[in-house]
């Protein structure tokens, strides 16, 4: 179909963009009415994040009812807020008798830097991208939570190239649909797995992309903590438990590392979720195994699609622009 998330049967994907501010946030949202089963795993050692523990295996409550990808580092935060009103109004949520509470995680990215420093999501930039999501094709690139992302900072921002959000997905055998959405932050390069040449990363004097792990013992200054993040979700219509969503997450971490060089670092703070839509009446059952190795795939080639969707802004260049 549209050969991104919204492949999945009941995934749809909202972005809002300040253009001016260099930020923004994505939404996703998942249709049956008690929400999708969704697990996560931080790799990263500076995340920002909205209730990932209640996404735990041994979390109580199974249904989340949204996703929130956005840029502000722990001020984006705020635009959760923002998509649980919207979701309130939609009369989505956990029914607890006297209201209906919208459950919603997310993470962050730091772009701060990027934009006005006083440029940050909130909650009218979550309200937005909650009300513009819709099933479909949607905007790659330099757009929502991927609007001030950028790669290759080990010899700092002034040679650094931008990043963005991408998207990818795959129909298998069984009805099974698995799809993948990231947004590339990534204190490393990224470097496309079926070639090896990088793609994106620090600029050299010479003109040419440099290799983040060779430069990085002459250039720990530029190791600055929290400045570096990889977002991801997988979502699926096949039919998975908390446990098994969780190893899916875990799984498609496997995706950023072979894209991503280095990865995983004390200054990113990678997340993955991973969803299942699958509701009691429909869904496919599939071993979890099998979403997570097409999940890493389907990330993998997400994050190869943002660097290439991006563009340029001030000082930044993107892959297109070189």
């Amino acid at each position: 179909m549209w050969d991104n998330l919204c492949d999945v049967p009941g995934v749809v994907v909202g972005h809002a963009t300040d253009l001016e501010g260099v930020t923004g946030c994505t939404a996703v949202i998942f249709g049956p009415p008690e929400g999708a089963t969704v697990g996560v795993d931080v790799r990263g050692s500076s995340p920002g994040t909205r209730e990932t523990d209640r996404l735990s295996p041994t979390g109580t409550v199974r249904g989340t009812h949204a996703l929130i990808l956005t840029g502000g580092s722990a001020f984006g935060l705020a635009a959760a807020d923002g998509v649980v009103r919207f979701l309130e109004e939609q009369d989505i949520g956990l029914d607890v008798g006297v209201a209906r509470i919208p459950l919603v995680s997310g993470a962050v990215i730091f772009d701060l830097v990027t934009g006005p420093p006083e440029a940050r999501p909130g909650p009218q930039m979550g309200y937005e991208a909650a009300s513009s999501a819709k099933a479909g094709d949607f905007a790659q690139g330099t757009v929502g939570a991927g609007t001030g992302a950028t790669i290759g900072k080990v010899l700092g921002m002034e040679r650094a190239m931008k990043g963005g959000i991408g998207s990818a997905s795959i129909h298998l055998d069984g009805g099974i649909v698995i799809g993948a959405l990231a947004v590339a932050n990534a204190f490393g390069h990224v470097r496309d797995p079926r070639t090896g040449d990088v793609l994106a990363g620090p600029r050299l004097d010479d003109g040419t992309l440099g290799d983040t792990v060779e430069l990085l013992p002459e250039a720990m200054a530029n190791m600055r903590w929290g400045e570096n993040t990889t977002l991801g979700v997988v979502a699926t219509n096949a039919r998975l438990t908390k446990p098994q969503a969780t190893k899916v997450a875990q799984m498609a971490h496997d995706g950023l590392a072979r894209s991503i060089e280095p990865v995983h670092t004390s200054v990113d703070g990678d997340v993955v979720f991973a969803a299942s839509v699958a509701d009691t009446d429909a869904g496919v059952n599939a071993a979890p195994d099998i979403v997570g190795v097409w999940g890493a795939r389907m990330m993998q080639e997400a994050i190869v699609r943002a660097v290439n969707a991006a563009t340029g802004i001030t000082g930044i260049p993107a892959i297109r622009e070189l």
